[in-house]
C-alpha cells in the first residue's frame, strides 16, 4: 500500500535515520524534545538517534543465562533484558524453549529502565506517528506511517508492556541492533521479533537489567 509520494518518502527515509520511532519513555519535558508523546490514536513513538554517532556494538557478555537468578518461576513464561550486554533472553512456561536475541537498547543510562514489568498487548504491524516537535521541524515528513510499510520504524510486531509507552518491537533497520541507539525500548531484528511474537503471550514475565 502507497502511503507517501515518492519526494516525501525519501524525505522520511533520510532524515529517519537521526531520528527512528520506538515507545517512548515519559510525558515531561522529554515529551517537547521527543523523548515521548501519545498521539489522539493512542499511539506512542520514541525518537531513536543515528546508529553511526553510538557506541560500538558489544557481544563480549553475550551469552547464555540460567533463569533461576532472575525469577522465581517461569509462569507465562519469562524475558530478561540484559541491557549491558544488549541481549533478550527468553524461557517458556515449561523451559523447554529457550531463546537468546541481539537487542538495540537505550542510548544513555538516564533513558534506561530497569526492573519488572509483563507483556500486556501483543501488535501485529504497529503504526508509526511522528511527533508534533518532530512535525514542526521535518514538515515533509508523513503525518503517519501504516503498520505494514516496509519503512515503518517499529518494525513487523510489538510487545506492549505494562510501564506506558514501553515496547520490544522490530525494526527495519539492521544497524541498531547490538547498539545503543533506542530511547528506552528494546529492539529486534524483524526476524526474532516473529519468533518471540509466538513464544509470548498476554502476561508474560519481563525483566530490565
Amino acid at each position: 500500500m502507497t502511503i507517501l509520494k515518492a519526494p516525501t518518502r525519501r524525505a522520511f527515509l533520510a532524515g529517519s535515520a537521526a531520528a527512528l520511532a520506538s515507545p517512548a519513555l515519559a510525558q515531561d519535558a522529554a515529551e517537547e524534545s521527543e523523548a515521548s508523546y501519545a498521539t489522539p490514536f493512542g499511539d506512542s513513538t520514541e525518537v531513536e538517534r543515528d546508529p553511526n554517532e553510538t557506541a560500538r556494538r558489544n557481544i563480549s557478555s553475550f551469552r547464555s543465562l540460567n533463569w533461576e537468578p532472575y525469577f522465581s518461576n517461569t509462569r507465562n513464561g519469562a524475558i530478561l533484558v540484559d541491557i549491558d550486554s544488549r541481549a533478550l533472553h527468553f524461557w517458556s512456561e515449561d523451559q523447554t524453549i529457550y531463546k537468546l536475541y541481539p537487542t538495540s537498547v537505550p542510548l544513555t543510562e538516564d533513558l534506561t529502565r530497569r526492573g519488572r514489568t509483563s507483556v500486556v498487548q501483543k501488535v501485529e504491524n504497529p503504526t508509526w506517528r511522528p511527533t508534533p516537535a518532530m512535525q514542526k521541524r521535518n514538515p515533509e515528513w508523513p503525518a503517519v506511517v501504516e503498520g505494514g510499510a516496509p519503512d515503518n520504524p517499529l518494525g513487523v510486531r510489538a510487545l506492549y508492556l505494562s510501564w506506558t509507552y514501553y515496547r520490544i518491537h522490530g525494526t527495519h533497520d539492521t544497524r541498531k541492533i547490538g547498539r545503543r541507539s533506542s530511547n528506552g525500548c528494546i529492539g529486534l531484528y524483524n526476524e526474532h521479533i516473529l519468533e518471540l511474537y509466538e513464544l509470548t503471550k498476554v502476561g508474560t514475565q519481563v525483566l530490565l537489567i
